[in-house]
């Protein structure tokens, strides 16, 4: 019985071993690693800015970094969440092409939670400057960056810098 039962098994787990090795190297031959690296790449970019005596916001493009990963949540610019005062970030290719919008709240009038005998309320503290970042999934398209800030007759344009 021992003998049958050896006779039957052994052949079947080779079977298997063999059947999943073809398997793995089928997929592998989809993408070449080249390909993977390129698509599994972040960009930041981390901005600053500063409230000038005149009022006028100077924005200075501080550092981008590029990190291997993948976006689990990829931003997208809802036009009806949009208020005065915030910053819209456009990521466009050489021919100055939208290819990404993103809406980043009013780095200089952020909503702070503050407790006091009441209980907790949410205000917009006033800033002199703060510091913001943007991320986006790796193109080689996208060569430049602009800002505009969202005001009460449109936008207006704060920042544009080449890539």
């Amino acid at each position: 019985m021992k003998n049958l039962f050896n006779f039957f098994i052994v052949p079947v787990l080779l079977l298997c071993s063999f059947h999943k090795n073809s398997t793995l190297s089928d997929s592998g031959n989809k993408a070449s690693g080249a390909e993977i690296r390129k698509e599994g790449k972040i960009v930041y970019l981390f901005f600053r800015m500063d409230k000038e005596a005149s009022g006028k916001e100077k924005i200075v493009l501080q550092e981008k970094k590029i990190a291997e990963g993948k976006l689990k949540f990829t931003p997208s610019f809802d036009r009806s969440e949009v208020e005065t005062g915030d910053f819209i970030v456009i990521l466009s290719d050489a021919g100055g092409k939208e290819i990404m919008k993103q809406l980043v709240k009013n780095p200089l009038h952020p909503e702070m939670e503050v407790y006091e005998k009441e209980g907790v309320s949410r205000k917009k503290i006033p800033l002199e400057n703060a510091e913001f970042s943007v991320r986006y999934s790796y193109s080689e398209h996208i060569q430049s960056v602009r800002i505009e800030k969202v005001t009460e007759s449109g936008t207006q344009l704060l920042f544009t810098q080449k890539l």
